[in-house]
Formats: C-alpha cells, sequence, structure tokens
C-alpha cells in the first residue's frame, strides 16, 4: 500500500553502496559522525568513542581528567571506552593520536532515539504556531542531533558524509535557531515535545538522535539477519545481501535499505531507549506487523548488546472519512497491532492518539500531546515515576441478557467523556455492538462507575463489542487523568 505522502521521503537523500558491511576507508571519520560540540553521552554506561586511522596507532580519549587509549586495528578502527559516568558537565573531550579532534560543550545525560516515519519526521516548523514554538525552545541541556538520510544495501560502519544546509549529522543545543534544523521544516516535533519534558521533569541533560523517513515500511528499518527469520521477507531480504554494486537500490521502501545506512552505524553508541511513530506505510498488512514489529524490535536490541532497553510506539493516529455506521478498518488492525506489540514486548508501551488525528490530513499538527504521552511512559516506566501514562485500558466484558457490561483497568481518577477532534459533546460515543451474525452496530452506551454499559434494541444477544475501530472513530472515552481509552475489540473476525 502506498500513500500521497511518500514525497517527504525525498528531502536531502543520499544513495550508497556499501561493500560487505564496509564503506572506502577514505570516507571513513577519524572520530565518529556520532561526537561533535554540544553532544550528550549515556550516564552510567561504558562509553565507546571510536573511528578510523593508521592501523596500529594508539589514540588517547580524554575527558574529566580521565585517559583512555586504544588501538587501531588492521582495518584501521579504533576504539577507546570512557568509564561510566554520572549525569553532568559541561566537559570538553580531546581525541589525540595521528589527529586531534577537540569537543566542546559536552553533557553526561540520557540518550533516546526518536525514529519511524513521516509523523516523526514532521518538524516543529509543520506545528500550527511554528514562531511561537521556536521562540520557546531555549533548553542548553536538551541536544538534538539529526541522522542525514541515506539507505545502503548492507550495513555501513559510519553514518554518510554531511549535508550542512540541516546540519545533519552534527548535535546541537536546543535554542530557537537550532530547533528549525531539520529534514521536514526543522526538528521532529514530536521528539522535541518528549525531550523537553523528559528536562523539565528529570533536570539533566538529554540528548535525541532523531533517524526517520516519511512514507517508509518498517521491514525498511530492520536487519537483513532479522527479516530472513520471517517467511515473507526471507527472500528479498537474502537478495538484497547479495545486491550488485552495478544495481544499487534507489528506493527507501525497500527491506533493510534504512536500518544499513541510519540505524547499523548507530549501534555502538549507548542509548537509554527509544520512540518509534510508524506503522501508516504497513496499513493493510497489519497481521504480518504483528510480528514484524517484535522482530525489528528484537533486532535492535540485540545489535545495541544493551538488554531490553525501553521502546515506546506511538500509536498510528485517526485518518481519512468518519464513516457513518461501523465497519471494518485496516488502519484499525494496524493500531491493534501496535498495542499487541506493546502489550507483549518486555520494557515497551503504547502512547495513544486516537483522540487528536485528522480526518484531512494524515499529519495532524498536535504533537504536543504525543511527545507528552511518551514521556508519561517513560517517566513512569523507566525513570519509575508515580505518574499516570495510559487512559483506561479494556480488561472484560460481562454479558446479561441484551446488556454488556465493559470493565476497565487504568480508570484512575475514574471514566469521563471529553470532547476530542472529532467527538462533541457530553455523550459516550465510539462503541459498537455485534450478535452472533457479526453484524455491528451503534450502542447505547453509558458510564456506571468504572464501567461502560451498552444495548442496542437491534441486537438482542450481544457477544462481542469493538471501541474505536474505525479510520477515523469518533470516540471520547477517558479517565480522570485525561488520558484517551485506546481502540479495541473483543473478538477476532
Amino acid at each position: 500500500m502506498r500513500f500521497r505522502w511518500l514525497s517527504v521521503a525525498l528531502l536531502a537523500t543520499t544513495i550508497v553502496g556499501g561493500v560487505k558491511g564496509s564503506q572506502a576507508a577514505s570516507t571513513l571519520p577519524f572520530v565518529s559522525r556520532l561526537y561533535s560540540n554540544d553532544m550528550v553521552i549515556q550516564r552510567d554506561h561504558l562509553v565507546p568513542v571510536w573511528g578510523w586511522t593508521t592501523p596500529g596507532s594508539r589514540v588517547t580519549v580524554e575527558i574529566a581528567g580521565r585517559t583512555f587509549t586504544g588501538k587501531a586495528a588492521p582495518d584501521g578502527e579504533w576504539e577507546a571506552d570512557i568509564a561510566p559516568m554520572h549525569e553532568g558537565g559541561p566537559y570538553t573531550l580531546t581525541v589525540t593520536g595521528p589527529a586531534t579532534r577537540t569537543f566542546t560543550n559536552v553533557m553526561v545525560g540520557d540518550v533516546w532515539l526518536c525514529s519511524g516515519q513521516s509523523n516523526m519526521q514532521f518538524g516543529v516548523g509543520n506545528l500550527l504556531d511554528p514562531k511561537k514554538v521556536e521562540a520557546a525552545a531555549n533548553y542548553p541541556n536538551l541536544r538534538l542531533y539529526n541522522v542525514l538520510m541515506a539507505i545502503s544495501p548492507t550495513p555501513l560502519k559510519s553514518l554518510w558524509a554531511d549535508h550542512a544546509y540541516y546540519h545533519a549529522n552534527e548535535w546541537l543545543t536546543c535554542n530557537p535557531t537550532n530547533i528549525t534544523q531539520g529534514s521536514w521544516n526543522g526538528f521532529s516535533a514530536v521528539a522535541y515535545y518528549f525531550g523537553r519534558d523528559l528536562v523539565r521533569n528529570l533536570k539533566i541533560p538529554i540528548g535525541l538522535i532523531h533517524s526517520s523517513w516519511g512514507g517508509t515500511i518498517a521491514e525498511a528499518w530492520t536487519s537483513a539477519g532479522a527479516l530472513e527469520t520471517m517467511p515473507d521477507f526471507k527472500m528479498a531480504a537474502e537478495r538484497m545481501a547479495n545486491f550488485p554494486a552495478s544495481m544499487r537500490p534507489k528506493n527507501p521502501n525497500q527491506v533493510t535499505v534504512l536500518y544499513n545506512a541510519m540505524i547499523a552505524p548507530l549501534e555502538k553508541f549507548p542509548i537509554k531507549g527509544v520512540i518509534w511513530y510508524q506503522g501508516e506505510s504497513n496499513v493493510g498488512r497489519a497481521k504480518q506487523y504483528r510480528t514484524l514489529l517484535p522482530t525489528m524490535i528484537k533486532d535492535w536490541r540485540e545489535h545495541w548488546h544493551e538488554g531490553n532497553f525501553p521502546f515506546y510506539i506511538v500509536q498510528i493516529a485517526p485518518w481519512q472519512a468518519v464513516k457513518p455506521e461501523p465497519s471494518n478498518s485496516a488502519w484499525a488492525e494496524l493500531q491493534e497491532a501496535q498495542a499487541i506489540t506493546a502489550r507483549t514486548v518486555p520494557n515497551s508501551g503504547l502512547a495513544t492518539c486516537i483522540d487528536i488525528g485528522n480526518p484531512h490530513n494524515i499529519h495532524p499538527k498536535d504533537k504536543r500531546d504525543v511527545g507528552l504521552r511518551l514521556c508519561l511512559l517513560a517517566l513512569r516506566h523507566t525513570y519509575h515515576k508515580n505518574v499516570v501514562d495510559s487512559g483506561p485500558q479494556f480488561r472484560s466484558m460481562r454479558v446479561n441478557g441484551s446488556q454488556v457490561t465493559i470493565f476497565f483497568t487504568h480508570t484512575n481518577g475514574g471514566l469521563k467523556t471529553e470532547e476530542t477532534t472529532l467527538a462533541h459533546g457530553s455523550k459516550l460515543q465510539g462503541f459498537a455492538i455485534a450478535g452472533a451474525d457479526r453484524h455491528f452496530v451503534w450502542a447505547d452506551a453509558h458510564i456506571v462507575g468504572n464501567t461502560v454499559v451498552l444495548s442496542s434494541p437491534d441486537v438482542p444477544h450481544p457477544v462481542a463489542v469493538r471501541y474505536a475501530w474505525a479510520d477515523a472513530p469518533v470516540c471520547n472515552l477517558f479517565n480522570g487523568a485525561n488520558l484517551p481509552a485506546p481502540p479495541f475489540r473483543t473478538d477476532k473476525w
């Protein structure tokens, strides 16, 4: 399935070759391009500094009065590991060998990778009031890094060369000027709001590595080795691994090419976790996505060698026409696949934005709430703060004659209705019920304590319930923390 927003992906593209996981020696930097002035390195973690130089050469890394050394291997790659440090800074990091590099204003804190497709790439300049947001984006402890958009048929050791016009592959301090740098009208708005809220709550340096590309499929972000474990992708992944140099791919929507160029070169750089906003380009293949997304998460975790780091998923926002009657929805099935992943993959979570979509625009402009909800997940599950991170979650249903009672978890403060972009007024909306004939109709829905009671004169013997099950659902169930209930269904039809 291909969508009209694919043109977003054509900005600032670099197509690279790669020879079985390597690049020409002349293109490899003395120090990895992940190192620059104003960077953040991961606290409480061994941090490798690496690069390429004359084989056999010794390289020294100095920071905070301590020195660490490495020696270049026969292929020229060297590495010196900085011992774990607590949050703090600024520091100066100096690398000395056959060449010398000095990096200033280096902070130690938490680093988050922010990836996905166009709703992650969506820059702050696309927001409703961008000038106001940009003027207020003055957070010295928040640091921003844009990965250059590039593809490769094989994994790269180093990020490809810079495109200076949007400061790709260079750390920037978050300020009103630097927040405007990015591949699509500024730095990722979702990532910015997520990082801003972490800085406000945690009072520590936060680094955001933004690596996304509009209109792209999840399998493009997954390694060939992982895809070869899935029958649907095995043949394509094997073919890509043996791609002739004379026929290099030019399309980002091919298996593994974005992983190779935009993820693989990051894997030696320690991170705290990942936020992920992707799925629109996999709509229509929701059953496959139930396996593909967990496979990708496992793949990234294995390559980083950091265990089950946090992986927080944005559930794709509503889009397309509002339908007058309940119906099947490929969009809802993809949302369900994301929810299943968040529920079953360890140390993952789901940020629901079912209430802030736009049926006329695949790129809704409310990214502040998306970033906030991702931040709530991190605050509760990664930083162990006492915050509410989820709206009401379906727990069970009970049928009593013609009535159905739905029970929820995460009812913090009680169930209630709220105004949304599509639902107006106080009447509870978005629930449908069906009998054994599988024909769904809208239900009369009422909040009773921490439950919802449903009925319809057209369904005397209900057996199944769906909520917000549509491309653009009109729904408005929230909890006392003002967080929305995600879509769900009790059937498997």
